[in-house]
């Protein structure tokens, strides 16, 4: 009975551990290879950006948001929200080189632990932007840029045992 439990333990462990690309990936090139799927196939969901006011929210959901930016003199600009309901690393994949600053809750900027303008996993992501986040609501603000858009997808650098 217990070689029985310990099969089944073992299969299990090995099933979740495969379930977001195969094990001898690098673990960031895991969570790049998610991104890059929601990135390009979604599902979507349309979001307008704001200046002034309570930014709309996104969320680490398995979702692309396409994020529509307001025009202004220096350029396309606007800021999304997002609540961070586990202190831990995100990554934001991008798909424009598009500046991004990243804000908590009482205004203070958060910095960027890692930002790269491509990933080898996939040639769709044009921003890739790691960083730590503690249990809170984030104001990430985009620009300016001479982009009027830009596609979003959140995803935790931690995968372990996530489901779609």
């Amino acid at each position: 009975m217990n070689k029985k439990l310990l099969a089944a333990l073992l299969m299990s462990t090995a099933l979740l551990s495969t379930a977001c690309g195969d094990d001898d990936e690098p673990h960031d090139e895991n969570v790049d290879v998610e991104g890059c799927e929601h990135l390009r196939e979604g599902p979507a969901a349309a979001v307008n950006a704001t200046l002034t006011g309570t930014p709309p929210s996104v969320s680490n959901d398995h979702r692309r948001y396409d994020i529509a930016l307001v025009d202004g003199a220096a350029g396309h600009r606007g800021s999304v929200s997002f609540a961070a309901a586990e202190a831990t690393d995100y990554v934001l994949y991008l798909s424009a080189n598009v500046p991004v600053s990243i804000t908590d809750a009482s205004g203070a900027a958060v910095e960027i632990e890692e930002s790269a303008t491509s990933s080898e996993s996939c040639t769709d992501i044009k921003g890739r932007h790691v960083v730590p986040l503690s249990v809170g609501t984030f104001t990430f603000t985009f620009g300016p840029t001479p982009s009027a858009s830009v596609n979003l997808v959140v995803e935790e650098a931690s995968h372990e045992g996530h489901e779609h």
